[in-house]
């Protein structure tokens, strides 16, 4: 994964062998999170604009609190934010099955999936910045950019992961036991695993302490627009994700067979989680900007596709095509992103990146259930290729305006 085997193994012997099981469970709560709220609020209520309005609730709770979260990682440190807000989260998460199952007024039920949302520990952006912070400071600069380039493929590959693992967990607990049991387990997974990550040793290597706030970067310089079109990116697979699985949700329902929308949403995380990984051993000469373009243009080929398809196997081409092109499109945006970091602010862009893709599932899930539910199934499977587009385009405004990025020295480490 990191090239070399001894850059490989001081990464691991400095965040510690349980270190990227432990990150990875404990990121599946903030996958599960919008799936979940969905199918207990439909579930319980009966109404699948309601359910599609928390989802969406959830992801603007998201979109407000998540930078800030990571502005106060930066300035206090991981420890003293993630586990107060870690045990809020799971409260809150525990309390919503109640909640839904009361008479309480939908208005009630939106102002406490915005707080949901708000509370969610993004562990993904949190470890991305732990392992950065590793790599500055333990690995010798000659082979920093290697091994920076293969974290950031791992880290995209387990994100791929989590967000295919996370409403698959959703939809089986969902099936085999009850609605509830989904927010439940998200709940228990929060209070146990986001707490013991919070905790973890790593969280004392964060570059972003109090000691160091004095280095940082003003906050307007998360605002360049380079950076800007990497978070707009990361959007626009936020969008990809929510219109995917909820168009692929509604073909697969008018023949009875909603339920398997799951299994078929799991073949375009394979490859993307596969592509991904060996993104890795890319050359330097094919850049980050010319991966994006490049993938970004497979997604929207194979979107294409899937809007067409009206067979059950021409979507499962169409997806395996798809997972090719979203795993190295992920792993391109994040590695601009950790290039284009502020100093002392590399907590807050990657929760930013987080935030934007959480947000883009929320909202365009709710949006192609709308237009599924209104004109069709047919019409829903054209809702991804616009959301592929979209990522293509932030690719281009990003090339445009940061022509030589890739050649751009690295900043001083904070």
């Amino acid at each position: 994964m990191f090239h070399t085997r001894s850059s490989r193994s001081e990464l691991i012997r400095h965040a510690g062998f349980s270190y990227f099981p432990l990150a990875f469970i404990a990121r599946l709560p903030f996958a599960m999170m919008t799936v979940g709220v969905l199918t207990l609020v439909v579930a319980e209520r009966g109404s699948v604009t309601l359910g599609g309005l928390n989802s969406a609730a959830a992801g603007i709770g998201t979109a407000l609190a998540g930078p800030l979260l990571g502005a106060a990682a930066d300035r206090f440190g991981q420890r003293r934010v993630l586990v107060p807000v870690g045990l809020v989260n799971a409260a809150l998460l525990g309390a919503f099955p109640f909640v839904v199952g009361s008479s309480a007024s939908a208005l009630a039920l939106l102002a406490l999936s915005v707080l949901i949302g708000a509370s969610a520990p993004q562990i993904a952006p949190m470890s991305r910045t732990r392992l950065v912070a590793i790599i500055k400071r333990s690995i010798r600069r000659d082979r920093r950019e290697k091994v920076l380039n293969g974290t950031m493929a791992y880290e995209s590959a387990a994100d791929e992961t989590v967000f295919i693992v996370g409403p698959f967990l959703v939809g089986l607990l969902a099936t085999a036991i009850a609605p509830w049991v989904a927010i439940a387990g998200a709940s228990a997974l929060t209070l146990v695993f986001v707490t013991w990550f919070a905790l973890h040793p790593t969280g004392r290597l964060d570059p972003s302490t109090p000691h160091t706030t004095a280095q940082q970067a003003p906050a307007r310089e998360l605002a360049r627009f380079s950076l800007l079109t990497v978070v707009a990116g990361t959007l626009g697979i936020g969008f990809f994700f929510g219109a995917t699985l909820t168009s692929l949700t509604g073909f697969l329902a008018d023949g009875g067979d909603g339920d398997r929308a799951g299994l078929l949403y799991g073949v375009m995380g394979i490859g993307s989680a596969a592509l991904a990984l060996g993104s890795a051993a890319f050359p330097e000469r094919f850049s980050l900007r010319a991966r994006w373009l490049v993938f970004g243009s497979l997604m929207l080929a194979a979107a294409i596709v899937y809007a067409t398809a009206r067979s059950e196997l021409t979507l499962v081409v169409a997806l395996a095509v798809l997972g090719c092109g979203i795993g190295p499109t992920l792993v391109s945006q994040y590695s601009l992103a950790a290039q284009l970091s502020p100093l002392g602010r590399s907590a807050t862009t990657m929760t930013m990146l987080g935030s934007a893709v959480v947000v883009g599932q929320a909202v365009s899930s709710a949006v192609t259930g709308v237009v599924v539910d209104r004109l069709g199934s047919g019409t829903g499977l054209a809702v991804p290729a616009i959301a592929a587009a979209f990522v293509v385009a932030a690719a281009v405004a990003h090339a445009a305006a940061t022509p030589r990025v890739d050649q751009q020295p690295e900043p001083v480490p904070a």
